[in-house]
């Protein structure tokens, strides 16, 4: 990836010279001031490693409605760091170097992004409980019947192409997000202004490839860009393939006080997955870790989906009026093996519309508040149904047709009554309007009517000029599930008797507490740390493929420590450590699973290092990451195991010339674990990775 409104020979000539010149850290793009077209004067070039990722050091005193200004934990991700990591397939790789993050390279189709923080969404629940917008959009799915249960999201209608920035933040401390806000945050930011042209072709192992076309232009006042992506692989288990295509079209410019866009997006992709193999059997080598599910057949599926987005914001500067309206259609199957000739297959089928919008009032440096609601709708159908060799049959699991409605009204305040010291406080209260008509059993078909408050506060304190402390006590929520409120009973036939409605149940809230501090001991070298403390309503779980249940209310406590270090003048290194002390379920039933299968470890380290090579510039960038201490249940009775370890280890080397960008890249999973596993009474099943992953780029910059 390259900076916004820069030439490839340009940014090269000034990587050099500031290598040359020791200079320190830049301003990244996303500090600056947005322009509406190709400037003359060129923006300052960020090196990835040079800078902190923890932006927030000296910044969370100041008066902003960024991230950066939250009395939390918060990771920035830019476009330039993107492109220094190895996405290949799965979009959720974008997150894999921040601290207490599980990102799941899944390999099974488009099911679903793999995202975890926090001791949250346990086993295949696909980035439920934390919620993800994309330019001010919810993406969390209600009551999924697609493979991934209620709230996942699915981020691969994006490419890295497409992203400008993103923001994870940790806790449900913004009250900007709503639903699914539990374990924190996603904001990410598409691109906005002109980015440079190019073409380019990836060429992977196990038959992957990959063309895209990013066309960037100024059509006078209007920035327009264009961002096209295809990708297919053949994937290393037997039987598994899969077909991807992205269309992304932005047109941005600035009138009188205020930057406008207009964003569409469409997706589509087919896949069939080689299902999960269980670890026993892989250990003993009684099957290959390239083999497909056994005595099943192959899962498959696919999806569409068409999204049109209107943003409003200020064009300089934080105050004034914000403002989002969106429309999708969405639809996705996914038919999971379930033994012999037989697949759950499951759909979601629906029409998505939505606006928020609020004012951010700023009184001087010494204050601001921001004020605002949003509603979005989500009309049409989720249906698990049994197929037989390919073939529908009669039995259903679950036939919703919904008409779900959510409000919210929201605000989110900032005073300084120091110099030094900043405090926060938000509140939203959310609106819950359902319609459930369950076709499977017809008495159960209900409305919803729920109301869910939730409040925030924190302070954050620059304690000396090198050290900010910070703290927060928050409260987050998640909807009911549709299948929670209209249960669908037992499989069998539509209009079935019987049935018990939930209408009572309330929406899942969490209470989270976090403590923790940023520092900068020394030029270029920064630390952070923060503890949590999380209470947890009604934790729903996957306890097979397509089986949730809720487990009861459950706790999780932890600590995450990261460093950055800025070597010399062309070197960078960083590493973190994320320790979940607890994570079990409060009050469980004897001789139950009580251990949530999270990690208890993680660590994560990486380095960088850039020099010139004639006539063009060098880049190498290696990381680690460990995983392990992840309990789970097996046997009869249960008796209480440790997934094995697992490790990967990315290398990427990048080549800039002229106008052409060479790249090289390989990623090693040694161990027979992946990331994505669950447990069963007869033992554990994961979903097997390659031992190798090779891979090829080129790009041309017009």
């Amino acid at each position: 990836m390259k900076n916004k409104k820069i030439s490839l020979p340009a940014a090269v000539a000034l990587l050099v010279l500031a290598s040359e010149a020791n200079s320190q850290p830049s301003v990244a793009l996303d500090d600056r001031p947005v322009g509406s077209g190709n400037e003359a004067t060129l923006p300052a070039v960020t090196v990835t490693g040079e800078r902190s990722r923890v932006e927030l050091q000296g910044t969370r005193t100041r008066v902003t409605n960024s991230a950066t200004g939250l009395p939390s934990a918060v990771s920035p991700i830019t476009s330039e760091e993107i492109g220094t990591i190895n996405v290949s397939r799965d979009i959720s790789n974008v997150f894999r170097r921040v601290p207490g993050v599980v990102a799941n390279n899944l390999d099974q189709g488009d099911t679903g992004n793999g995202f975890r923080m926090r001791g949250f969404a346990t086993g295949g629940t696909h980035g439920a409980d934390t919620a993800v917008y994309v330019d001010g959009v919810p993406q969390n799915m209600p009551s999924s019947e697609a493979g991934a249960g209620h709230g996942p999201a699915f981020l691969e209608w994006l490419t890295p192409d497409m992203i400008q920035r993103i923001d994870v933040i940790k806790g449900p401390v913004s009250a900007l997000f709503g639903d699914q806000n539990r374990a924190g945050a996603v904001s990410i930011r598409t691109v906005d202004d002109l980015v440079p042209s190019s073409v380019g072709l990836t060429l992977e192992s196990h038959g992957g490839r990959r063309a895209s076309l990013v066309w960037s232009k100024q059509l006078g006042s209007v920035a327009s860009t264009l961002i096209a992506d295809s990708y297919r692989t053949d994937s290393y288990r037997q039987g598994a393939w899969q077909e991807r295509d992205n269309l992304f079209w932005k047109l941005s410019t600035i009138r009188d006080d205020a930057r406008y866009s207009i964003r569409l997006n469409h997706y589509r992709s087919d896949f069939e997955a080689a299902g999960y193999l269980r670890y026993d059997r892989l250990a003993a080598g009684q099957v290959a870790r390239s083999a497909p599910e056994e005595n099943a057949l192959l899962p498959f599926g696919g999806g569409r989906r068409t999204g049109l987005v209107v943003n409003r914001a200020p064009a300089a500067g934080e105050a004034g009026l914000y403002a989002t309206a969106y429309l999708e259609d969405f639809e996705r199957i996914r038919g999971g093996a379930a033994g012999g000739n037989v697949h759950n297959v499951g759909s979601d089928d629906r029409i998505i519309a939505g606006a928020s919008v609020s004012n951010n009032f700023v009184f001087s440096d010494r204050a601001a508040l921001q004020a605002g609601a949003d509603i979005r709708r989500d009309k049409g159908e989720g249906i698990r149904q049994r197929y037989e060799n390919r073939l529908p049959t009669s039995t259903y699991l679950t036939n919703l047709n919904m008409d779900l409605y959510t409000y919210g009204v929201f605000a989110q305040g900032q005073v300084k009554p120091a110099d030094h010291l900043k405090l926060t406080g938000g509140l939203r209260v959310d609106r819950f309007d359902y319609d459930i008509e369950n076709r499977k059993l017809p008495t159960t078909s209900t409305g919803y009517r729920k109301t869910v408050t939730t409040p925030k506060i924190g302070a954050a304190w620059t304690v000396l000029p090198r050290l900010d402390v910070f703290a927060n006590i928050a409260q987050g929520f998640r909807s009911p599930a549709a299948q929670q409120i209209s249960p669908a009973g037992a499989q069998g036939r539509l209009g079935a008797p019987g049935g018990n409605v939930n209408t009572g149940i309330a929406p899942s809230k969490v209470r989270s507490y976090d403590a923790g501090f940023t520092a900068t001991p020394a030029e270029g070298w920064s630390l952070s740390g923060v503890a949590f403390y999380t209470l947890n309503e009604d934790e729903i779980v996957m306890t097979a493929p397509n089986v949730f249940r809720s487990v009861g209310d459950t706790t999780r406590k932890g600590f995450e420590l990261e460093s950055r270090l800025h070597l010399w003048k062309n070197a960078s290194a960083y590493a973190s450590y994320t320790r979940l002390l607890q994570a079990e379920i409060n009050n469980s039933d004897p001789n139950s699973a009580y251990l949530l299968s999270v990690p208890r470890h993680q660590f994560k380290l990486g380095a960088e290092y850039r020099h010139a090579l004639g006539a063009g510039y060098l880049r190498y960038n290696a990381d680690a990451y460990v995983t392990s201490g992840i309990p789970y249940f097996s046997g009869t009775p249960l008796q209480q195991r440790t997934v094995p370890t697992y490790t990967r280890y990315d290398l990427r080397a990048t080549y800039s010339i002229r106008d052409i960008e060479w790249s090289a890249f390989a990623v090693f999973q040694p161990q027979l674990i992946s990331e994505s596993f669950f447990a069963t009474a007869a033992g554990l099943w994961v979903s097997t990775q390659p031992r190798h992953h090779f891979g090829i780029s080129a790009r041309y910059f017009f």
